[in-house]
C-alpha cells in the first residue's frame, strides 16, 4: 500500500529472495488505500490474484472467512510466528487458524506544546488523575488556549479507555457474539458474544463509566462534539492555527502538523507521551492500527509466496524495516524494534504499543465502522447530555443489525 514499504527495504527483500531463487522475478505493485477493499475483493475472486498482498489488520478476518486467503496454520514455524507480538498476531488469526503474517502497527499518543506546558508548570502525566490535574493548570494559565483538542467522535481513543477496564469491543460468550460497548477502560467492549448471534452492548454501566471519563477530557476542548479527528483534520487544519496545548494523534499526523507549521512560518516544538492509564505502572491500552501480509488462496505460486512472506516478516528484514522507517511504525516482533531518539514520537508510541489491541476479529465488524458509525453517534449523544444507557441501547440495536450481516 502507498506509504507502507520504503523502496530501499522492498528492494533488499527482493534481492535476498532472488538470490535463493535465480530466475524468479518479483513484481511489486503499489496501491492506494481509497477503494482498496472492493479492489482486493475482486482480485481474490479471480484466477490470477496477487500472490502476496497487504491487508489492513481489521480487514483480514473478512477476507479469510470468504475463502480468499490461504490457510497458513501449518506454516507457522517456517514463518517464524513464535516471535510475533501477540497483540499483532490476534488480527492474523480466525478461529484458531492463521491467515496472514502481522507486518507493522502504529498507535496514538498525546502530542503537546512544550512551551504551553512549561508556562503552566505541567510535566507529562503518568496517570489519569495527573492528566486531569495538568489540564486544569493549562486552563488556568491561558484561558484562550485549549488544554486539549479532542473531537467528540474519536472512538479509537474511547476504545482504549474501555480496554483499560478489562473489557473489549467483542468477547465470546458461548458460541456467538453480542454487542458490548462496556468500553475497554471499564471492563467492557463494543460487542460481546451472546450465545447465538451478535448483540450491541453500549447501554452497559461499563460503557457509561468510560464515556464519563471521555466526557471529562472533552470538557477541556472546544472541538465539535459531532466530528472526528479527521473532519476537520486536527493536525493540519486545527493545530497549525495555534491555541492548542495538546492533542491525541498518530505519527503521520505529528509530522503533518510540523510541516504545516513550518510552511506557515512558525516553529513546532512538540513533546510526546503515552495516553496515561489508571495507575503509573501501566499506560492506557491503545488501538493498534496496522497491516498484515497474506497469501492469496488462488495464488499460482503459493509455495514461493510463503517463502517470500517468511523472509519479509522475519527478524532480519523486520529489523531493517524498523530502521528504515525510523521507528515511525512498530515491527511485528520486539526483537526487531528500532531504538528511537529520546523524547521522540516513536519512543512514546513504542511504550504505549506494548498495551495494544484491535477491534473484534470477525467479518461483520467492518459493517459497524461504516458511516454513520453507531459508536460515534453514541458518543455525540452522551456528550450533548443524553443518558448513556438510553443512547447505548439505541446504538446496540444498530450494532447488532450490522455485525450479524
Amino acid at each position: 500500500m502507498d506509504g507502507s514499504a520504503p523502496k530501499a527495504w522492498i528492494d533488499e527483500v527482493n534481492k535476498e529472495f532472488s538470490a535463493k531463487h535465480p530466475g524468479v522475478t518479483v513484481k511489486v505493485e503499489e496501491q492506494k488505500w481509497t477503494g482498496i477493499q472492493e479492489k482486493v475483493t475482486t482480485a481474490l475472486s479471480e484466477n490470477n490474484p496477487p500472490d502476496v498482498l497487504e491487508l489492513g489488520n481489521t480487514q483480514t478476518a473478512g477476507y479469510a472467512v470468504t475463502g480468499g486467503l490461504a490457510d497458513l496454520t501449518k506454516d507457522k514455524a517456517a514463518l517464524g510466528a513464535d516471535a510475533w507480538q501477540k497483540s499483532m498476531l490476534a488480527s492474523a488469526e480466525v478461529d484458531g487458524k492463521l491467515y496472514s503474517a502481522p507486518w507493522y502497527a502504529a498507535n496514538r499518543v498525546v502530542v503537546y506544546d512544550k512551551k504551553a506546558f512549561a508556562k503552566a508548570g505541567v510535566t507529562p502525566p503518568t496517570t489519569r488523575d495527573e492528566w486531569i490535574a495538568g489540564l486544569e493548570k493549562l486552563k488556568a494559565a491561558d484561558p484562550a488556549t485549549q488544554p486539549i483538542y479532542l473531537p467528540g467522535q474519536s472512538w479509537y481513543v474511547l476504545a482504549g479507555l474501555i480496554w483499560d477496564e478489562g473489557g473489549d469491543l467483542a468477547v465470546k460468550d458461548g458460541s456467538k457474539w453480542k454487542g458490548g460497548l462496556l468500553i475497554w477502560d471499564e471492563g467492557g467492549d463494543l460487542a460481546v458474544k451472546d450465545g447465538s448471534k451478535w448483540k450491541g452492548g453500549l447501554g452497559t454501566p461499563q460503557a457509561g463509566a468510560a464515556m464519563e471519563f471521555y466526557k471529562k477530557l472533552q470538557s477541556y476542548s472546544t472541538a465539535p462534539k459531532d466530528k472526528d479527528e479527521a473532519n476537520p483534520q486536527q493536525s493540519t487544519d486545527i493545530v497549525p492555527k495555534g491555541g492548542v496545548a495538546s492533542w491525541i494523534g498518530l505519527g503521520w499526523e505529528a509530522g503533518g502538523a510540523e510541516k504545516a507549521l513550518k510552511e506557515a512560518g512558525k516553529e513546532a516544538d512538540f513533546g510526546y507521551f503515552p495516553i496515561p492509564g489508571k495507575t503509573a505502572d501501566k499506560t492506557s491500552t491503545v488501538f493498534l492500527g496496522g497491516s498484515n501480509l497474506a497469501v492469496a488462496e488462488r495464488s499460482k505460486n503459493k509455495e514461493l509466496a510463503k517463502e517470500w512472506l517468511a523472509l519479509a516478516a522475519g527478524k532480519d528484514q523486520m529489523t531493517k524495516y524498523a530502521a528504515e522507517t525510523k521507528g515511525a511504525l512498530l515491527p511485528n516482533q520486539a526483537a526487531a524494534n528500532f531504538t528511537p531518539a529520546a523524547g521522540s514520537f516513536a519512543e512514546a508510541m513504542g511504550k504505549a504499543g506494548v498495551n495494544g489491541k484491535i477491534t473484534p476479529v470477525t467479518a461483520g465488524w467492518a459493517n459497524v465502522e461504516t458511516e454513520p458509525n453507531p459508536i460515534k453517534e453514541f458518543m455525540t449523544k452522551v456528550l450533548k447530555g443524553e443518558d448513556a444507557a438510553k443512547a447505548g441501547a439505541e446504538a446496540d440495536a444498530e450494532i447488532a443489525k450490522r455485525i450479524n450481516k
